[in-house]
This record gives structure tokens, C-alpha cells and sequence, in this order.
């Protein structure tokens, strides 16, 4: 019951095509690590999610270390892909397909190789077995809708907030998700063939999406719409940057998350560090604008506004639209709940004595 799980390596050193041509000769059931999202189609039959640990897409942490071999294709294993290295991964049942080596149950190292060569040569050789996709489709329950969707005057939540915005993806849109909660939400959502997605997990640096989304929207010029899921304290510390995007007339979508304060690192380490001043988000936008351009701001507090809000973006595809939603300080995915348990729990463990070698993926 073989599975494989595609690391950022497949996008970065341009193996895709060589992957899914992998997939298709074996059957393998194949997932992605949260910063390989984006990378591959995720149309594909045999995609059953994201791999990261406890705090995977549902059943997919389950069909994948429960696995008799697990490939992965250019995977980087850190504290944040490995949720705290609490990954329950076994080296003698991985084979790991890197940028020019590849490593086999932990131990024998295979060098001068090329990722794709390997998986075009794996392609003609590997014997079909969809045991692991069959285990998959017997257990896995599609996830409901939130409990308080259809309310229009209720405050909103974020839950609702990314029901509404998986609504407004297409191909033609790419997805720009910042450090922080919308990691977590981002890597639910169901991204369409064509639909582009980007965020930065190596050094968890916040803020990074703002000016990230200014050099996607100039890279993309107008061939995709860019909509930005940016948390609060995050968008203080580079904000700036949306002055640029008007100055040039970009038509980005900007979801500014207002829960007052840094949530990813109170679940990891709360305390008073973690509050920010609060702005008057829209006017500060509104101001950078200085009435020059025709732009797009709006604060929503309930599902109806947020509706109006995104109805009003689509009919306005080459303004700039800046959309501040505000939720309740602890409203945060339950998969930050855990991952911030975890990571916390493993930055705070005594200093290692000694290597493992199963430091970087499970191990302590």
C-alpha cells in the first residue's frame, strides 16, 4: 500500500511533469506537503490532500504513515513542515527522491541522479498498485459546511470568511497566503486547475505576503487576478507596499484578517508582545491613495457584508480591492490549535545531546 508525497523540490527543481507521470503508471495515491501546495493539480483522481502531520487534510496523515513505503519527492522536513517533528514517520520505509540524490530507507545514498530522470525511469518500470488510493476512498468523509453559514447578520468567522472566498476562485485567480492562521486555511482550500497559490513556510517571516503579492501581480501583468489572505499584525509590519500596487493600477484582492493581535504566535507563546495597536485599516489604505486612483475598500463584520463585499470586487476586475474582516480575537483554525501546541511543546525541549537520525522529520 505504497503512497507518495510531493515536497516543494517537485515545483523548484520543475519536475512536475515527471511526477504525474509517475503517479499515472503506479496509482499510487499521492499527497503534498503544505509548502508543495499549489505545484500540482489537485483535479487529479489520486490527490488525496495535504500531508502535515496532525494537522493534515482529513484522512490523509492516516493513509500515508500508516503506508508500507512512502516516496517523497523533494521534501524539506523543518520544525514547521513536520509539525514539531512529531511526524510518526519510519526511515526504513522511505525513499526519498531529492534534487541529485536519492536516499533509500534512511541509510544507502544514491548520488549523481536528477529528480526527473528518476520518476520518468520509476514510470516504466513501477507495477500499477492503487491499494493505498482504495484505503483512502473507503475511509474519507468530505468535510461539512460551518455552522453558522446562510446567517447574513451574524459576525463573522473564519470558517465563513474562507467558504465565501473558496467560492471566488478560478483559474484565471492565484491564491497569496501569509504567515499565520491562513496557512492553515489556505491548505483547505480546493484550488481549480489553472488556480496559482504561494506562501512562505522556510522562515515563517510575516509580512512577507504583502510584498509578495505586489511581485506576483507585476509578474502575472494582468493575466490572473491575485487574492491576498494577510492577517493583521502581519500587513503593520509591511503595508507600505500597498501603496505601490495603486500606484501601478494593480487589481489584487487583499482579505485583511482583523482579529487584533499576532493568533499563530499566541497559540505557540501567548503574552502582551502579541497585541498590536489597532488600525483604521481601510482609511490607512484609503489615504495611501490620496484619491488618485479609483480604488475598492470595505469593512465587514458579518457574513452579508462580506457577501456584498466580494460581489462588489467581481464587478470591479481591474481595481484595487481591500477588504478588512473582522473576527473575534480566538477564532483561529483547529489546525493551529494543534500545530501551535506542538511547535510550541518543540521549542521549548531541552537541547539535543546528541544527532538522530531521525532528526528533521520525527524524532526528538
Amino acid at each position: 500500500k505504497p503512497v507518495v508525497v510531493a515536497g516543494c523540490g517537485v515545483g523548484k527543481f520543475k519536475a512536475q511533469e515527471a511526477f504525474m507521470q509517475f503517479i499515472r503508471a503506479s496509482g499510487y495515491a499521492w499527497a503534498c506537503m503544505p509548502d508543495a501546495k499549489g505545484m500540482l493539480p489537485e483535479s487529479d483522481e489520486r490527490f488525496i490532500g495535504t500531508y502535515w502531520g496532525s494537522v493534515s487534510s482529513p484522512c490523509t496523515c492516516e493513509i500515508v504513515e500508516s503506508a508500507d513505503l512512502y516516496i517523497f519527492v523533494g521534501p524539506r522536513f523543518n520544525d514547521y513542515t513536520t509539525v514539531g517533528y512529531s511526524l510518526l514517520l519510519s526511515k526504513p520505509k522511505m525513499l526519498e527522491i531529492r534534487q541529485r540524490d536519492i536516499v533509500s530507507c534512511g541509510k544507502d545514498v544514491f548520488h549523481c541522479t536528477h529528480m526527473s530522470d528518476v520518476l520518468a525511469a520509476l514510470a516504466t518500470r513501477v507495477t500499477k498498485n492503487s491499494t493505498s488510493l482504495e484505503n483512502y476512498r473507503r475511509t474519507f468523509i468530505p468535510l461539512g459546511e460551518p455552522l453558522n453559514l446562510n446567517q447574513p447578520d451574524s459576525k463573522l468567522t473564519c470558517n465563513v470568511l474562507f467558504h465565501h472566498i473558496q467560492k471566488m476562485l478560478t483559474g484565471n485567480t492565484a491564491v497569496v497566503a501569509e504567515t499565520g492562521d491562513s496557512w492553515f486555511n489556505g491548505q483547505k482550500l480546493k484550488l481549480p486547475d489553472g488556480c496559482l497559490y504561494e506562501f512562505q513556510m522556510q522562515f515563517g517571516s510575516i509580512g512577507w505576503s504583502v510584498g509578495a503579492s505586489l511581485g506576483m501581480a507585476c509578474a502575472l501583468q494582468g493575466k490572473k487576478r491575485v487574492v491576498s489572505l494577510i492577517g493583521d499584525g502581519s500587513f503593520q509590519v509591511t503595508a507600505q507596499e500597498v501603496s505601490t500596487m495603486i500606484r501601478f493600477g494593480m487589481n489584487n484582492v487583499v482579505f485583511l484578517v482583523n482579529n487584533y493581535g499576532y493568533t499563530i504566535e499566541v497559540e505557540i507563546h501567548d503574552g502582551p508582545y502579541n497585541n498590536i495597536q489597532s488600525w483604521n485599516y481601510c482609511g490607512m489604505v484609503e489615504a495611501l491613495n490620496n484619491g488618485q486612483h479609483s480604488i475598492y475598500t470595505k469593512r465587514v463584520e458579518t457574513e452579508g457584508d462580506l457577501i456584498e463585499a466580494i460581489r462588489i470586487a467581481g464587478t470591479r476586475p481591474d481595481t484595487f480591492c481591500f477588504i478588512e474582516c473582522i473576527t473575534a480575537r480566538d477564532d483561529c483554525s483547529k489546525e493551529l490549535l494543534e500545530w501551535g501546541a506542538r511547535v510550541a511543546s518543540a521549542n521549548g525541549r531541552a537541547p539535543a545531546m546528541e544527532s538522530s537520525s531521525m532528526r528533521g522529520i520525527g524524532g526528538a
